[in-house]
């Protein structure tokens, strides 16, 4: 099935059977799509559809049994009439003990599998010994690729349908916390791009749930946000970001036809909310990278990087003509901050 996709100004998207072919596929698959060369986009193309085969080929079990062993598990239940599939990867020290868990978002036209193994948070939780939870988003497809949350202005067949994402990742660490033991006052949220929106929007509505949140590549665009606690706040993203624009509105290279609050419009929210120091102090600087911290009981630190675009800093995944900045590693950055808040 071919397919033409756009997203109207309200954020919508709308999708029809036009001849455009497959590299629509491959333009939107890491996060909001992208022009990249030919080549690249065919490669994509085929990661994407191998993938897809993979995921219908390997069992998923409906059940939220108990998880014995490390390794890598696949989940799926019903949430409001609709399957929501998840992943879960144990660590070997996880095992025997009450664990943080990490919840990572997929961006937009992604899933679960490319958040997992493409920016080397499976990785981390090995060395960090956290449990790493990556959950799928809403797809038109079976295989659960191109998949979209509903972060309240933003994204695609997510917001159009209405999805109770909330509801679902709540349902999601309730199943986990059964299967193996986790440490519930330690639960962390991140995501890329649509999914750091998201992360914003469970800080706004689930911040009993969650301890603190690391969007990447993606700002609060929460239509309403009142928290009933502070919750930190680590955001990374690109001053070169043409997808989720440094300075907000609508990116040139983006599908998604929405206004983007800024990322300083972002950070000065939830210093408000946190009620955090509103003077930042630089707590890390680097050559191509700059961390600064509003500190506070629920602090909020922001990490930019010069270049870089709309990707994970430190992580191997090039984006179109973009490569990650390799200034900072977010995956060691965020964890650096997790880490130090108090349970």
């Amino acid at each position: 099935m071919k397919i033409a996709a756009k997203f109207t100004r309200r954020g919508k998207f709308v999708a029809s059977r036009f001849l455009i072919g497959g590299l629509l596929l491959a333009a939107i698959t890491a996060g909001l799509a992208s022009t990249a060369p030919a080549q690249d986009r065919a490669g994509r193309v085929k990661a994407l559809m191998e993938r897809a085969q993979q995921k219908r080929a390997l069992p998923s079990d409906p059940n939220p049994t108990k998880i014995a062993a490390a390794g890598t598990y696949r989940f799926h239940f019903t949430h409001n009439g609709l399957r929501r599939d998840y992943l879960v990867h144990v660590p070997a020290k996880a095992i025997g003990r009450s664990a943080p868990v990490v919840l990572a978002l997929h961006g937009g036209g992604g899933d679960m599998d490319y958040q997992a193994q493409n920016y080397g948070l499976v990785e981390k939780s090995e060395r960090a010994g956290f449990i790493l939870v990556a959950p799928n988003g809403t797809s038109r497809f079976r295989s659960g690729i191109l998949a979209t949350w509903n972060a309240g202005a933003c994204c695609g067949r997510a917001v159009e349908q209405k999805v109770d994402d909330v509801g679902f990742l709540r349902e999601v660490i309730v199943r986990v916390a059964t299967q193996v033991s986790i440490d519930r006052g330690r639960v962390f949220a991140t995501g890329m791009s649509n999914g750091g929106l998201m992360s914003y929007r469970l800080a706004c509505e689930a911040p009993d749930m969650i301890r603190a949140i690391a969007p990447v590549a993606g700002t609060d665009n929460t239509l309403a946000c009142k928290p009933s606690r502070p919750v930190p706040v680590i955001h990374f993203h690109a001053r070169d970001d043409s997808h989720v624009l440094f300075n907000g509105g609508h990116g040139p290279d983006s599908v998604v036809d929405t206004n983007f609050t800024s990322v300083p419009a972002s950070i000065a929210k939830w210093v408000k909310l946190n009620s955090a120091d509103p003077k930042a102090q630089t707590v890390l600087s680097v050559p191509g990278a700059r961390c600064q911290l509003h500190k506070g009981p629920a602090p909020v630190e922001v990490c930019i990087t010069e270049a870089g675009g709309h990707s994970w800093p430190g992580s191997q995944t090039r984006r179109a003509n973009k490569n990650p900045s390799q200034a900072i590693s977010a995956n060691d950055r965020m964890w650096d901050f997790f880490s130090s808040l108090s349970r």
